[in-house]
């Protein structure tokens, strides 16, 4: 995957999650954690905005293969124009699904049930 920078999202307990932006190239090597996938855009006064489709965790970030085919609401992704994965590494899954639920309520993604 091509690294693109850092964004950073609040979840609805105002904590700060700082992730780090990729392009859909290829899919990723194994490693845990929590996901936003987004459609990444230019603002009209220049820079970058990602707005949220979809918040996930995983044990294996490996096991999305590629986003778009391979995931459970590629669909929904493709039709909201997803074009980029954030991804913040964390190895307990008590505490990926806890960041996950934040930035759920937060977030409010259109693809995330």
């Amino acid at each position: 995957m091509a690294k693109i920078g850092l964004v950073t999202f609040r979840g609805a307990s105002r904590t700060k999650y700082v992730f780090t932006a990729y392009d859909f190239e290829k899919p990723f090597q194994g490693a845990a954690a929590v996901y936003v996938i987004t459609r990444r855009g230019k603002k009209a006064m220049g820079g970058n905005y990602h707005e949220p489709v979809y918040v996930g965790e995983t044990g294996d970030l490996s096991t999305l293969g590629n986003v778009l085919d391979a995931h459970p609401k590629a669909a929904c992704l493709k039709s909201n124009y997803a074009n980029c994965i954030c991804v913040h590494s964390d190895d307990d899954a008590k505490s990926r699904r806890k960041k996950r639920d934040d930035l759920i309520r937060k977030l409010g993604p259109a693809c995330t049930d």
